[in-house]
């Protein structure tokens, strides 16, 4: 049985992720900061026949990972998707920074995953497929800002596609893969209402980007549909 790791799984596309990989038949750890909270994903848990794990994570606590890490220890994980993320304070453009909030958004958004893929390295060089999957954005990439502002996002987003593009290189030698995928606008707490594509709609697209995905892929920034994203 195939096995995913998601971390953010309890609300938007990470609960999507989970929600879909389960109703396929995969082994499923959702991770979320505070499970007792997550009320819509530990409803899907006791419905899955013990196919999926609920496992608190904070991506920003080195502890907390490596705990969650633990928790597992010995299972192989296919997929892992690095899906936790936020936005921080809106405005954020030069006269307006916050910058204790852009700290919080580079923790989370850039080391944060590097964090889950330093701690869950031996369980995807266990895995068949080897992939680490980081949701990144749109507006992480130079050549397609065009409107400014969002600063702190925006930087969070940029440097995580460098740090994963490193990753990738660093973790050839042992057969594991990165990339990078940009989900589109989606309509979930971050996307908002007016957003193009349901978390339905985009997962289902990235997850057949991930099912084609092979080692010459790795590096790669992709939209969701499939295509080269520049950087």
């Amino acid at each position: 049985m195939p096995s995913v790791l998601i971390t953010g799984a309890n609300r938007g596309l990470g609960f999507e992720f989970a929600r879909q990989y389960l109703l396929d038949g995969w082994r499923v750890f959702a991770t979320c900061r505070d499970p007792e909270a997550a009320d819509q994903l530990q409803h899907l848990a006791k419905s899955s026949g013990g196919k999926l794990t609920v496992a608190e994570m904070d991506v920003t606590d080195s502890a907390s990972v490596r705990k969650a890490a633990a928790q597992i220890n010995g299972a192989a994980v296919d997929v892992l998707i690095n899906n936790a993320g936020i936005t921080g304070v809106s405005g954020q453009r030069p006269g307006q920074i916050d910058y204790d909030s852009w700290a919080r958004v580079l923790n989370v958004n850039t080391m944060g995953p590097l964090r889950v893929l330093e701690a869950f390295v031996g369980h995807l060089a266990r895995g068949e497929r080897k992939l680490a999957v980081s949701i990144t954005s749109g507006m992480g990439s130079l050549a397609d800002n065009t409107s400014g502002g969002s600063i702190a996002y925006r930087s969070s987003k940029a440097a995580l596609n460098m740090v994963m593009r490193s990753a990738a290189i660093d973790l050839a030698p042992r057969g594991i893969a990165c990339i990078l995928v940009n989900p589109g606008w989606v309509k979930t707490d971050m996307g908002g209402p007016g957003a193009t594509l349901t978390p339905q709609e985009s997962v289902t697209w990235m997850r057949g980007l991930i099912e084609k995905s092979t080692p010459a892929q790795s590096g790669k920034f992709f939209h969701y549909d499939g295509s080269e994203y520049p950087w």
